[in-house]
């Protein structure tokens, strides 16, 4: 086993105060594309920049099409948990991982079967109509066209994600920084560590086993008391 691994397993082995902090690298080994790499969202072309589709005034002016984009690209329902959401689910299930915080939207954690997750974007299986605020899963709106409507009320639903230009859930981010202020062993793992406020929430952390795994350099690498540049599912699949 290469030794940085094995750290990481002595690590694991002696704490029952794990929290992970993910992005969209934990979930590309599962099919789902992120959105800044070389074949990821934001390097594929559409009418509108992704970035702009995904921002909370351009779901209000264009609606439709935002919905277009969004079914094609941000619902990948077919996919599965991978290697490393079935290891933090089974440290959890162990009493060894507190929380999860995860950028993602995707419900993969919830799927491998872990509960404390604290999602900082949402989650597309949760969707409600403005008007009456009925809730609908993902499958309702990935078979609908046009501008989904409620079936009570014809109210318009919204997914339950945070978009562009607006604002995190208070008690998420409340919870997130508790859990990883008291933390023993923070692992980051799959994410570039550019998207902020979420990026930020890091630098609460106090102790003295920061671990990052990803497949590039992100900011924090100085920091790190433990370094791998290596995709995560690949990583945690050598965990016993």
């Amino acid at each position: 086993m290469d030794a940085k691994i094995q750290t990481l397993k002595d690590w694991v082995d002696a704490s029952d105060n794990i929290v992970f902090f993910g992005g969209a690298g934990v979930s590309t080994e599962s099919g789902i594309p992120d959105f800044r790499s070389v074949d990821g969202l934001y390097n594929q072309h559409y009418k509108f920049p992704p970035e702009t589709i995904l921002s909370h005034s351009f779901y209000i002016q264009e609606t439709e099409e935002f919905y277009r984009f969004y079914r094609d690209k941000m619902l990948c329902l077919d996919a599965k948990p991978n290697a490393a959401h079935q290891k933090l689910a089974e440290w959890e299930k162990q009493g060894k991982l507190k929380a999860i915080v995860t950028q993602n939207i995707d419900g993969l954690h919830q799927a491998a079967g872990a509960q404390n997750v604290y999602e900082l974007h949402g989650s597309v299986h949760r969707n409600y109509c403005r008007k009456c605020h009925a809730f609908y899963d993902a499958r309702f709106i990935l078979d609908s066209t046009g501008v989904p409507r409620c079936e009570k009320c014809g109210g318009e639903i919204k997914p339950d994600v945070v978009l562009y230009e607006e604002g995190l859930d208070q008690a998420t981010i409340e919870g997130s920084i508790r859990a990883i202020e008291r933390a023993d062993v923070l692992i980051i793992g799959g994410t570039s560590l550019t998207v902020y406020p979420a990026a930020s929430f890091i630098n609460g952390y106090r102790g003295s086993k920061l671990v990052l795994i990803n497949k590039s350099a992100t900011p924090a690498d100085r920091r790190a008391d433990l370094v791998i540049h290596a995709p995560i599912g690949e990583v945690f699949s050598q965990l016993s």
